[in-house]
């Protein structure tokens, strides 16, 4: 499935003769995500949401980075568990720039990055801003993640049973978990979701990181009421939003 959205699955004819077309990278992360979820989180959401999107707008998607910007303790607290391996900021940032930099080298000129990491945002951002500056108005480059876009009613409807605790601590909590139960059902240890209460969000950052701000078993608010019917209500209204989005900024 999307196999034909791929640019790794195509000939370098076919991928150039796509070069009108928008070109999606998707960035995700390596990243601890409690016990019931994997380390690849992040790039399967973003990934996922790519294809969709690129299915909608005739666009291909590029291989997924599966590394990102070291997570905060209270947005995912990444630092302190085993297998979450980080880039510093400036890594993602020249990271980013080389791929924008062989895309337009390769003649593409509408771009959308695809983020599903909390952290990777201003980091992205500034590659973006660069790139910009060096291409003009030749080259139009466009950020987005899945929550943002995501209407507000959709949040009652998903958060039905527990109460929603901000997008900070939806780490490996409803959304997530349950956005993996509709795009990856068996990478999901659904015994091992745990009933938890919601971290308190910290009004400081503080390092070296106090090892006990975040709970041991890495998951910052309930995971409890997730299901693959959530996930798809979230994916039904997230990827049309973004459609819209992607038409208004490339016309």
């Amino acid at each position: 499935m999307y196999e034909n959205l791929k640019i790794e699955n195509m000939t370098w004819q076919e991928f150039e003769k796509k070069k009108d077309n928008v070109i999606i990278l998707p960035i995700g992360a390596t990243e601890q995500h409690g016990p019931h979820l994997p380390l690849c989180v992040d790039t399967i959401l973003a990934q996922e949401f790519a294809y969709r999107i690129g299915e909608k707008i005739d666009g291909v998607v590029a291989p997924a980075l599966s590394y990102g910007y070291k997570s905060k303790p209270l947005s995912g607290g990444g630092p302190l568990f085993p297998g979450t391996i980080d880039l510093n900021g400036i890594t993602l940032q020249s990271l980013v720039m080389d791929i924008i930099d062989e895309f337009v080298c390769d003649g593409f000129t509408k771009i959308l990055i695809l983020s599903a990491h909390f952290e990777n945002e201003a980091f992205i951002i500034e590659a973006m801003d660069l790139c910009s500056r060096k291409y003009g108005d030749k080259v139009k480059i466009l950020l987005t993640n899945w929550w943002d876009p995501m209407s507000p009613d959709i949040i009652d409807k998903v958060f039905d049973k527990v109460p929603f605790p901000g997008w900070a601590l939806e780490h490996a909590a409803v959304t997530e978990t349950s956005l993996m139960m509709y795009f990856s059902p068996k990478l999901v240890k659904e015994d091992k979701i745990i009933n938890t209460d919601n971290v308190s969000p910290a009004t400081y950052f503080r390092y070296p990181i106090e090892k006990d701000i975040v709970p041991p078993t890495g998951v910052l608010a309930s995971a409890k009421s997730s299901s693959a019917e959530k996930g798809k209500i979230i994916v039904d209204n997230v990827v049309p939003n973004i459609v819209k989005i992607v038409k208004r900024a490339f016309g």
